[in-house]
């Protein structure tokens, strides 16, 4: 009768130490959030000429309302421009600039120019990241002869920077996540 009696207490005892238990290995992640971005301004600046400023804005994020696009002029033709983005969380205020925690992440981050069919116009990146990658805050755009079409710019996070032919802008090998992405009907005249 001992026995069954001590065997009984010692199950009981064993069920109740492993379903008190807690599960160390279960201990959550930390959640990371993602950047919130409202607003890319590109701003395009060439000698003698007048800046040109593609923007989007979407300051309710992915609620009812499209983002509003604006472009400020038309390129010239045969004209080399230097690019720079500036990206804000219009969500906060004042609005925090975003730019700067891009640029802290460097590593982590890369911006692809993907010029449409139909525009005489190529990119190439002026910022590199601590690794000698580009990241694509600063770049050229070249112009070329008189045309018209998009060019869509992509920012995406955490790329697979060493993948065949994203140091060199081509998004279809760069996986991440995309932060922000706007297409602008761009003309050449």
């Amino acid at each position: 009768m001992k026995t069954v009696k001590f065997l009984s207490t010692t199950i009981f005892a064993t069920a109740l130490i492993f379903s008190c238990s807690s599960d160390d290995d279960s201990t959550p992640e930390p959640v990371l959030e993602e950047e919130v971005i409202t607003t890319m301004t590109i701003t395009l600046t060439a000698d003698g000429q007048g800046d040109v400023i593609l923007q989007t804005q979407d300051l309710d994020g992915d609620g009812p309302d499209l983002p509003v696009v604006t472009v400020s002029g038309n390129l010239s033709p045969s004209t080399m421009y230097s690019g720079s983005i500036v990206l804000l969380n219009e969500t906060e205020d004042p609005a925090e600039n975003m730019t700067l925690e891009i640029a802290e992440e460097a590593l982590e981050h890369q911006f692809f120019y993907t010029v449409g069919s139909g525009l005489n116009a190529t990119t190439g990146y002026s910022d590199a990241d601590d690794e000698g990658n580009p990241v694509g805050l600063y770049f050229d755009l070249v112009s070329g002869q008189e045309s018209s079409g998009t060019i869509t710019f992509t920012l995406r996070h955490e790329p697979n920077k060493n993948a065949a032919g994203v140091s060199d802008g081509d998004i279809s090998n760069a996986d991440g996540e995309t932060d922000i992405e706007a297409t602008f009907d761009v003309s050449i005249q």
